[in-house]
């Protein structure tokens, strides 16, 4: 439950990254400046001794973050795929979050498949592993089907997991409120907006069946992609808390030394990851948005092979072009265009001055192209992006939460297989591909054509709608201005008509 109890869950919080030794991890990482050093000692030191202690064995960043619960096991997962921000050695740390945490028991899991299947491990079954994968919200066991003898990929969800996930969520939900209540300039970040659209994601994380059905849609749509796999589902083993999928067979993206060893091109998967994502995002609008690395496997073949979907993002098809001419801006480093599409989406107030945002985003971009990516400092851009954020007023856009924490995931993934990467040429076909298709006068006639499906579709209701506005155009009026409506009314079921007729002769023609 959401309330002033939460305080404690915060207090520990704090406490257990003093206990740890995390809190002066951390704060190094982020080269926090000394104040802030200062206050967060201060305020967490009296209460240490309330923290976890956690595993003594574990580093402690990770000790800290596995004590403290899944949802900051989220948190652990996103920061590994950043060495840029906190380091390479805290982000090689950082990655036995994504798959490597102590598992449940096997019996357990075996449980809850009898639940979900009606049948037992020993009829469903004729090989079922110990675990090999646990992650924060469930663990994965290797199997073979006793019917065909298919190795597939049993994923079960941790007991308890529920429970867990919304006690973190609640004392999120207090943070937001006490961030907005105490600082007034946070409110255009909007945390309890921010808190809200992680619960909703991670609520649908938790129901297996939404996963399958996710990795169904995904498929469907990749089907063409060229060196890309995704497991299949088996629908007739999968539930709320269990899910059956082939097994996928590979190297795991992470693992550098094993991908040089098999043989891998490393430069070549890092442009790959990315274009994929990029695909995904701007041509169907519909992407995997936790593609850290140990949710990807490299096949044998070549083939980067994504598993785990029970976080995917979706976006509309016009911020997918707001967000192509926003890349594709940068590409060109146009940043007086980048500025008029940030302007012309909404995403900066009307009264600010484009030409200085312009600017503000040049210095964002230009040491990007003029310097080479292992020598760029991804915490220092960060900070100043923050700062430019906040003096131009600019709200954090929930819409675009997964798909900018996604995006910078797979840059950090691109970027540990291949540090000279440069994020904006491996873009730039896929952005000019897309600009192509969805900006110009393809993409208009296709505009007018879907407006005028839409259209048709009220051809059945025309006589009533001008029935409707005649009759109430022969009322009395009760104001003294002239009713405009009913003839808005008149010219709607006009284009309605016009639109209707268009739709219907060139379905005849065609």
């Amino acid at each position: 439950m959401r309330g002033p109890h939460n305080i404690w869950r915060l207090i520990r919080t704090g406490a257990t990254l003093e206990r740890t030794g995390a809190m002066r991890v951390v704060l190094d990482a982020f080269e926090a400046p000394a104040p802030l050093r200062l206050a967060a000692r201060v305020l967490a030191w009296p209460f240490s001794w309330l923290g976890h202690k956690g595993d003594p064995s574990m580093p402690p960043v990770v000790r800290a973050l596995s004590a403290l619960g899944p949802a900051y096991i989220k948190f652990g997962q996103i920061l590994s795929t950043r060495p840029d921000v906190v380091g390479s050695e805290m982000a090689t740390q950082l990655r036995v979050l994504q798959d490597k945490l102590p598992p449940f028991s096997v019996d357990a899991a075996k449980a809850q498949v009898l639940e979900e299947t009606g049948l037992t491990v020993d009829e469903l079954f004729s090989e079922f592993s110990a675990p090999v994968a646990a992650a924060s919200i469930a663990q994965v066991h290797r199997a073979r089907l006793r019917d065909t003898g298919e190795e597939v990929a049993i994923k079960v969800l941790r007991p308890g997991i529920e429970r867990a996930f919304q006690k973190d969520i609640d004392a999120f939900w207090l943070a937001a409120v006490v961030i907005e209540a105490f600082s007034p300039a946070s409110r255009r970040l909007r945390p309890r907006d921010v808190i809200a659209h992680f619960e909703g994601v991670v609520m649908g994380e938790l129901d297996l069946r939404l996963e399958a059905a996710a990795a169904s849609e995904f498929a469907a749509n990749t089907v063409n992609d060229d060196g890309f796999q995704l497991p299949a589902v088996n629908w007739a083993l999968s539930g709320r808390r269990v899910m059956t999928m082939t097994w996928a067979e590979g190297v795991p993206l992470g693992d550098n030394d094993a991908l040089d060893t098999a043989g891998h091109d490393r430069a070549a998967l890092s442009k790959r990851v990315l274009q994929l994502f990029l695909n995904h995002a701007l041509r169907d609008g519909y992407f995997h948005a936790d593609m850290h690395q140990g949710n990807l496997k490299v096949a044998p073949n070549g083939d980067i092979i994504a598993y785990d979907f029970g976080i995917m993002g979706h976006i509309d098809e016009y911020t997918r072009r707001v967000y192509a001419e926003i890349l594709f801006g940068f590409i060109r480093r146009d940043y007086k265009r980048v500025a008029e599409v940030h302007f012309e989406a909404g995403y900066v107030p009307a009264d600010r001055d484009p030409d200085e945002f312009a600017r503000a985003l040049r210095a964002v971009g230009e040491p990007i192209f003029g310097m080479d990516a292992t020598r760029i400092s991804m915490g220092k851009l960060l900070a100043y992006l923050f700062e430019v954020t906040e003096r131009f007023g600019m709200e954090t856009r929930t819409e675009l939460i997964l798909l900018q924490r996604t995006m910078v995931v797979v840059e950090g993934v691109a970027r540990s297989l291949d540090p000279h990467m440069n994020i904006w040429k491996v873009a730039q076909p896929v952005v000019e591909d897309y600009i192509k298709q969805s900006i110009g006068p393809r993409a208009a006639a296709s505009d007018l054509w879907k407006t005028a499906m839409v259209m048709a579709r009220f051809g059945p209701r025309l006589p009533q709608l001008v029935e409707a506005a005649l009759i109430r155009q022969s009322q009395p009026q009760m104001e003294v201005r002239p009713n405009l409506w009913p003839g808005r009314v008149l010219w709607l079921a006009l284009g309605l008509v016009t639109g209707g007729l268009g739709v219907t002769a060139v379905q005849i023609l065609f």
